[in-house]
């Protein structure tokens, strides 16, 4: 792609950056931040600092990458062959820096930036659903790890049998909630079933719940009549010492039923702080959602977990994954579920901003469930 196809490229996204509403909105903001008595509520005052940073970022260098290609192209055009060779490493840099300021562009919305919170459930399939969430933790583990993102294990329950009947983990890195964001949904899985021992092909569910970890600065009241605390006796792995204290905390919050559990250290007053800050971020999210329920594209229709709902399948026996909100497919199930996730988070996010969508007829891989 030479320079004037970047440039052509980067207009035709002109719509998607919205350079001229950023730019309007900078243009209120840097008179709401001029104002006297803005630090009187310093929560308030931050959010409209870190707004003002992130579009100003996005709008500067929306204009140096346009002027840089203008630039660019007056020397290809000017150029002989030999020397427009030595301009390939500008070019390849240009080409880079327009996928970085598209991939800002998809992560511009509201508490992108933070940390994220994951709850992974098995569905409908019994020990084989039990067995795929454990194998979506490792996914989206080994995901944040290629990232160089920390995970905490806030809670793992395991199955009866095999696998984990839930997981709670916050991934935490820059961006972490924005890319994880297009994860929300019903994930299938298709195979030889190792439980069966005819071998025969079965479907199992497991759903993925993504909120924004909150700070101090996001007011969400929790009255302490609302809240139901139990202490018990950790389970699963943890070493000896948790194992044999009840240091693990679980928190009822009677209004809504959200139930959150913290085994993650041998302190029970540790653990009860984890469980109010996921009971908190869940909470903010449960409410962000419903104002953003009218807006389609920031989140798809809530279904059970169970077949017809799924937002991608992973069909191991025929070796592809697809995700039926895109139409993106990958023939590499082994490397998707070691966490080589980035083009199917990208195409998701598209997918949320009305950018990008399957046909009609793609969406259905007409594969029974057993």
């Amino acid at each position: 792609m030479d320079a004037r196809e970047l440039k052509q490229k980067l207009d035709a996204l002109g719509g998607i950056f919205d350079i001229a509403g950023k730019k309007a909105r900078l243009e209120e903001l840097e008179k709401e931040l001029g104002q006297e008595g803005l630090w009187d509520d310093p929560a308030a005052a931050q959010k409209l600092t870190q707004e003002a940073a992130r579009l100003k970022k996005v709008v500067e260098e929306y204009e140096q990458l346009s002027g840089d290609l203008e630039s660019l192209i007056e020397l290809w055009d000017e150029a002989s062959p030999e020397e427009r060779e030595s301009l390939e490493p500008e070019l390849e840099e240009a080409a880079k820096k327009l996928e970085d300021l598209y991939h800002q562009t998809l992560l511009g919305f509201e508490h992108a930036e933070k940390n994220a919170i994951l709850t992974i459930k098995p569905g409908a399939g019994g020990t084989e659903a039990m067995d795929w969430a454990e194998m979506l933790l490792r996914m989206y583990t080994r995901w944040a790890e290629r990232h160089g993102f920390k995970v905490e294990l806030v809670d793992v329950t395991p199955g009866p049998e095999a696998g984990i009947d839930s997981a709670e983990l916050i991934v935490r890195g820059e961006n972490a909630y924005g890319l994880l964001s297009a994860e929300r949904g019903v994930h299938r899985l298709v195979r030889p079933s190792p439980f069966d021992s005819t071998g025969r092909r079965h479907t199992s569910f497991a759903s993925v719940e993504v909120s924004p970890e909150v700070d101090d600065t996001v007011e969400i009241e929790i009255k302490p009549e609302d809240l139901r605390i139990d202490v018990f006796r950790a389970q699963g792995h943890g070493g000896q010492g948790v194992n044999t204290t009840d240091s693990a905390v679980r928190i009822v919050h009677l209004p809504t039923g959200i139930i959150v559990t913290s085994q993650a250290t041998r302190s029970q007053h540790k653990n009860k702080e984890l469980a109010m800050k996921v009971l908190k971020s869940r909470l903010f999210e449960r409410e962000w959602q419903k104002r953003q329920e009218e807006m389609a594209k920031l989140r798809g229709e809530q279904k059970a977990i169970e077949w017809g709902s799924q937002i991608r399948s992973y069909v191991l026996d025929k070796q592809y994954v697809k995700d039926h909100r895109t139409g993106l497919m990958r023939h590499d199930p082994d490397k998707v579920l070691d966490g080589d996730l980035d083009d199917l988070i990208w195409a998701g996010l598209e997918w949320r901003a009305g950018l990008r969508q399957a046909e009609p007829h793609e969406v259905d891989d007409q594969i029974p469930n057993r």
